[in-house]
């Protein structure tokens, strides 16, 4: 009857309309998507650089069990020496591999060596561009006046994590004398300047006894500058030194007795420092970060996993949000294409194992809570056990993303 095939055309037509759908809905699923990391796997942080490729490998691996939108992620390391030039080689290797996003997070030299290449290499190669996923360099300028549409920071930039830091340091009577030492390039000058505006705004009775850069993984012996510091006076320390910049740092502060001395770091947490800390620095140093060791959840499984598989501290936390913000994107765009998948990632908010993180639309800077954490003995409360020294960073103060957020002089430029 008329009204049989009427009923049937309707099915087939609601039928391939599901189809269409599905197969839209999943237009990605199964795809590799191809993520080359490029960053030192030799030279004096290739202890920094290992941990963290292999922390990209274990989270791509989970990801690739569960992840919502169907793809798998594949990562290509590449070693770019800490050295510019070699991440412009890298980088054009990788893209003869068939990376369509690259990811990087040591100096931000390298950092700012990426975006370049890119805003070149995009303009000039429609239907070939690049994504710059930035999950540790944290030089201000890359989100300011170096900022680019295919850049994304998943770290707090320098003055972010110091507005946090100066704001907990305010609330401490104790500290009256400072000295202030980091590696030198844009990091290490960065965290000079913020951390002298930051204690002269909110505590300007404290003295600043000493200001000093030293060049960047290259001294071994940092007694020197201890011996310095010894002398100033100093009843706190500010570094934003990395890898074996702060562990060699403070063993040299551990070997020369300067146990009244507090530090207020960066990244303690990092491979070498908490074997470097030990017993010697137990509630002597601190760390701003937007994660620590204690978590629970989602990355207190993988950091598990992590140390069983690794024998090793999964320290760098950002880079899980590499994987859920992509994830996310590629759902949202139904496809892998990194020019949907930028203007999907721009304004984005999705929940993380820090709450809910939101990628700044205006510079593309992610906003997110941070953590004060304190070196302590491992306990029932915090009992994480970091390069297995009985010690931990615990959780002392927590920073809604609002305390330091801080403005942007971003003028993108989209394509």
């Amino acid at each position: 009857t008329k009204r049989q095939i009427l009923k049937n055309t309707v099915k087939l037509i609601a039928v391939s309309a599901a189809l269409v759908c599905a197969s839209t809905a999943f237009a990605q699923k199964g795809e590799t998507v191809k993520i080359a990391w490029l960053d030192p796997l030799s030279g004096l942080m290739a202890a920094v650089g290992t941990n963290q490729l292999k922390t990209y490998q274990l989270i791509a691996e989970d990801f690739n069990k569960k992840n919502t939108s169907g793809v798998k992620f594949e990562i290509i390391g590449i070693d770019n020496k800490l050295s510019p030039q070699e991440t412009t080689s890298a980088l054009r290797s990788a893209m003869d591999q068939g990376a369509r996003y690259v990811t990087q997070g040591n100096g931000s030299g390298p950092a700012l060596a990426i975006i370049d290449a890119l805003e070149k290499h995009n303009a000039r190669n429609p239907g070939k561009e690049l994504l710059f996923m930035n999950y540790a360099a944290v030089d201000p300028d890359l989100t300011n006046s170096k900022c680019s549409y295919w850049h994304f920071r998943l770290d707090a930039d320098t003055s972010m994590k110091m507005e946090a830091l100066t704001t907990y340091m305010k609330d401490l009577p104790e500290i009256k004398k400072v000295y202030i030492i980091g590696q030198n390039y844009s990091h290490g000058i960065q965290v000079s300047k913020f951390a002298k505006e930051g204690l002269k705004a909110k505590r300007p009775d404290i003295e600043i006894v000493g200001d000093d850069l030293h060049p960047l993984a290259q001294v071994r012996d940092f007694a020197p500058y201890i011996a310095k510091i010894k002398q100033s006076g100093a009843d706190s320390v500010i570094t934003g030194n990395w890898g074996s910049d702060l562990s060699l740092l403070i063993k040299a502060a551990n070997d020369a007795g300067l146990n009244n001395v507090k530090f207020y770091t960066y990244y303690a947490y990092g491979s070498g420092s908490p074997t470097a800390m030990g017993a010697a620095a137990d509630g002597r140093v601190f760390a701003v970060a937007y994660g620590h060791y204690n978590m629970g959840g989602e990355i207190q499984r993988l950091q598990a996993e992590f140390k069983k598989k690794m024998n090793d501290d999964l320290t760098q936390m950002s880079i899980y949000n590499t994987f859920a913000l992509l994830d996310a994107a590629f759902v949202k765009t139904k496809s892998t294409d990194p020019v949907k998948v930028a203007a999907a990632l721009e304004g984005m908010k999705i929940k993380s194992f820090n709450g809910e993180i939101e990628i700044r639309k205006t510079d593309h800077q992610l906003q997110q809570g941070l953590y004060i954490t304190r070196w302590q003995k491992a306990d029932k409360k915090f009992p994480y056990d970091a390069e297995n020294t009985g010690y931990t960073m615990a959780p002392v103060k927590y920073y809604e993303p609002y305390v330091s957020s801080t403005p942007t002089s971003c003028q993108m430029k989209r394509p």
